[in-house]
């Protein structure tokens, strides 16, 4: 960069990003792709910076109080059961992201998370009549705490919406193949339904609800949500409902209403504020009696998840991330559908998406955007597959490349080329556990010196519900079961294990997920059984002697902690 291009960057960069740059937490060209990201994602630079991970928030929010002259606060010390939170409504603290903490006076003290969004303080102060003082406090923190206190219409269930009487102007008679048709003028206006799926939507997201699946049978539908893993029953809807329902979300989807014979992709995104929104993935697929709807719910928040928080020990990670910062090789995630294997590698992908690198991905479909990766849908049909994708990405001077999945020979052996060539890749495979996947790759006709040469890393991981802790209580199990479960007969007298209970707080005694892994280096002694074509469990006695977890070891270890409960991991453990 020219010294007049510098100094045309310097004075683009706003007075936080300047500071942060003097400071020496920031380099300038760092600083100016976080300008640009948050320009196009319409945030502050400062809720980019901590959105991006590319500086701690406890200095991000020193520079920034600093700068715009506002008090910081840590949450934790304010008991919000006594903040006058009645003073704004719901839906002013929902859209601005902020919260009234506390008065003094004729002075309320509000907690914002952008310092620079003073449309949100104007917006308080014209509704209350009050003088705002506005507080600097975690993002992240706000965030989880109007998340919690706001629940959208908790006090309305989706079978109250239909046994109030809401629905009673639309025909819940069964209708002939030819009636099925509707119109979607008609459907946009007809306010009962639009309340109905905005319902559904909304009750998926409070949940935490990774998938929602709209279910149509002889004599009854059903819609579930996939909570923490499990489907579990969210409502029967009548019966006449499900072709409304189901056009309903198609318009949303961008999908044609009027195709129903042939399965159909669509998306569709949910904007709860300027920091907030969650994309839908949207799928139908024709069946016996009627359309079934899968929503995958995407919320964009889990881009943010740092490498340290996806549930490795302290020594997997660390073989992680030195396998990532190589300068080429490759790091496979294996494991069944829903373990987690994505979030894994963009865990991974975030630390390296730095101006310096260029990261280029192909996945089918693209789940997570993250900007600063240059992302590819696969679209077979047109004949974008990941052999055809991944050799034009070696064409674009690619530093970082991620495969979505090996699915075949052709695909396996330029990612390995790729990695023998300088390049570093991250890829997925579908095996159940690290010593499997070599053998795999062998028999899909990869040549073991190819592995040997290329592969650094091999992870295989599971997701296991995380217990309740205001709920989750000790458990007791005779002797042999933990012997026969794993656990070693001198740690007997100490271990404390916690069952699940259930409580308004959680679902059925869980309350999110955790990662239990297998990270598998290919040291010396694999690599020389690798050469000689050596069973899966010659592999992994191999890797047991050298003290690598294997997936249920690391689950134990979680249960012994109280993070899960045995049956938990005797559930996604099962061989």
């Amino acid at each position: 960069m020219s010294e007049a291009e510098q100094a045309q960057g310097k004075e683009t960069l706003p007075g936080i990003a300047r500071k942060m740059v003097e400071r020496g937490f920031l380099s300038e060209s760092d600083a100016m792709l976080v300008l640009k990201n948050a320009r196009s994602e319409n945030r502050s630079f400062y809720l980019q910076s901590i959105t991006q991970n590319i500086i701690p928030v406890s200095q991000a929010s020193q520079i920034a109080a600093a700068e715009f002259g506002f008090p910081l606060l840590d949450l934790d010390s304010i008991n919000m059961q006594l903040a006058p939170t009645q003073l704004v409504s719901d839906k002013v603290i929902e859209k601005n992201r902020v919260l009234p903490l506390f008065m003094r006076g004729q002075k309320l003290f509000v907690g914002v998370s952008d310092p620079s969004n003073r449309a949100a303080i104007d917006e308080i102060k014209f509704s209350t009549g009050l003088r705002i003082k506005p507080v600097l406090v975690d993002p992240k923190k706000l965030d989880s705490m109007i998340d919690s206190m706001i629940e959208p219409d908790t006090d309305v269930t989706l079978s109250d919406i239909v046994e109030e009487g809401n629905l009673g102007d639309i025909d819940l008679t069964e209708e002939t193949e030819e009636q099925q048709g509707i119109d979607s003028a008609d459907l946009l206006i007809d306010a009962p339904i639009v309340r109905f799926v905005n319902k559904i939507l909304q009750d998926a997201i409070h949940k935490l609800a990774s998938d929602i699946h709209i279910e149509p049978y002889e004599r009854m539908t059903r819609i579930r949500f996939r909570i923490d893993g499990v489907l579990h029953d969210a409502i029967n809807p009548p019966l006449g409902l499900i072709h409304k329902i189901i056009a309903r979300l198609k318009i949303l989807s961008k999908l044609d209403i009027a195709e129903r014979r042939l399965p159909q992709d669509g998306r569709m995104k949910l904007t709860f504020s300027r920091n907030r929104s969650i994309d839908f993935r949207v799928n139908t697929m024709p069946t016996l009696f009627g359309e079934k709807m899968v929503i995958r719910v995407l919320d964009t928040s889990v881009t943010n998840l740092g490498i340290d928080m996806i549930g490795m020990t302290d020594s997997q990670l660390a073989l992680y991330r030195e396998a990532a910062f190589q300068p080429h090789g490759m790091i496979l995630v294996t494991g069944p559908t829903g373990s987690g294997k994505t979030i894994s590698l963009y865990s991974a992908l975030s630390i390296l998406n730095t101006p310096e690198r260029n990261i280029s991905s192909v996945e089918d479909p693209v789940e997570i955007n993250v900007s600063g990766i240059n992302q590819v849908n696969i679209n077979e049909k047109a004949g974008l597959t990941f052999a055809v994708t991944l050799r034009a990405f070696l064409r674009q001077d690619p530093d970082v490349l991620m495969v979505g999945e090996i699915r075949d020979l052709e695909t396996a052996e330029i990612a390995i080329k790729a990695a023998q060539t300088g390049h570093m890749v991250f890829s997925t495979l579908h095996t159940n556990d690290a010593p499997s996947t070599v053998t795999r790759l062998i028999n899909m006709g990869v040549a073991p010196f190819n592995i040997v040469s290329s592969v650094n890393l091999i992870i295989a991981q599971r997701l296991v519900r995380r217990l309740c802790e205001s709920c989750r209580r000790i458990a007791s199990y005779p002797e042999e079961v933990l012997l026969q479960a794993g656990f070693r007969e001198q740690d007997l007298d100490s271990l404390e294990i916690y069952e699940p209970s259930g409580c308004a707080a959680c679902t059925l005694g869980y309350r999110g997920r955790t990662g239990i892994f297998e990270v598998m280096p290919l040291s010396n002694r694999i690599s020389e059984l690798v050469m000689k074509r050596a069973s899966t469990l010659e592999i992994e006695q191999a890797a047991k002697e050298e003290g690598i977890l294997s997936t249920r070891d690391a689950g134990l270890a979680k249960v012994a902690r109280g993070i899960t409960s045995l049956e938990e991991v005797e559930r996604v453990t099962k061989d």
